[in-house]
């Protein structure tokens, strides 16, 4: 933990000239050998270490609590732009549905917490079109559209391979739509979003604060918002139970 290192470098190098002191001070008792006159006293040096250290460590400690708190450094993969929104190198997004939480990541560092809402039957794995559930699994960003009824949608590639499974097994697509699912998912393109499976599921605004949508997840528009910069096409969408 290259902070850590830094402030315990810090502390080390504060404490040379405290044993510098105590020497040259134990030297003058014995009589054995005398310095040369200091600057000033070793009662206002030590006072100027003493002072140095109780800075030093009210910088540093707030930076051991985050190491603490998080079990690593606290993130500067984040930059500013004049905007004021963050720009991230790897956006991803956990959405935890039993939590009501989503969580972006610019890699495994975890930058903002959002609220959210789900479809009105908000248990379980979507399995079919109509059910109102949020699907559960990994997937990706596969659209963005900025004027949508929702204010800003990000639609991922759902139906995916799980569900083209189980959807087969329960015979509510044929060999061919399910072939078709696969190539499109294989290729990078957006799924059919108009068989018996559902589609047409993402991440948009117009959050009420209680399970409403299709589907869906909805979020605060502001937050959306945010989303809506940092995540790129192909970008990992993950919804967990």
């Amino acid at each position: 933990m290259r902070r850590l290192r830094v402030l315990l470098s810090r502390l080390s190098a504060l404490s040379a000239p405290w044993a510098g002191l105590r020497s040259v001070a134990a030297a003058d008792a014995d009589g054995t050998a005398q310095s040369p006159e200091p600057a000033e006293s070793p009662r206002s040096a030590r006072a100027f270490i003493t002072a140095a250290v109780l800075i030093t460590l009210a910088v540093g400690l707030p930076i051991l609590a985050a190491v603490a708190a998080t079990g690593s450094e606290p993130s500067d993969s984040a930059v500013a732009s004049p905007d004021g929104r963050i720009r991230l190198t790897s956006p991803r997004i956990v959405v935890l549905k039993g939590k009501r939480l989503l969580h972006l990541f610019d890699g495994e560092a975890l930058m903002r917490t959002y609220p959210l809402d789900l479809g009105t039957n908000p248990t379980g794995q979507k399995l079919r079109s109509g059910d109102n559930r949020t699907p559960v699994g990994s997937f990706r960003v596969i659209s963005k559209n900025r004027n949508s009824p929702y204010y800003r949608f990000l639609g991922i590639n759902y139906p995916d391979r799980t569900a083209v499974a189980l959807g087969l097994a329960r015979g509510l697509v044929s060999a061919g739509e399910a072939s078709a699912i696969l190539n499109a998912l294989d290729a990078g393109r957006c799924p059919d979003w108009s068989t018996a499976l559902g589609g047409g599921i993402g991440i948009h605004g117009r959050r009420l604060g209680r399970d409403w949508t299709a589907g869906c997840v909805a979020l605060a528009d502001e937050h959306v918002e945010e989303l809506f910069a940092v995540m790129r096409i192909g970008d990992v969408v993950e919804i967990l139970p």
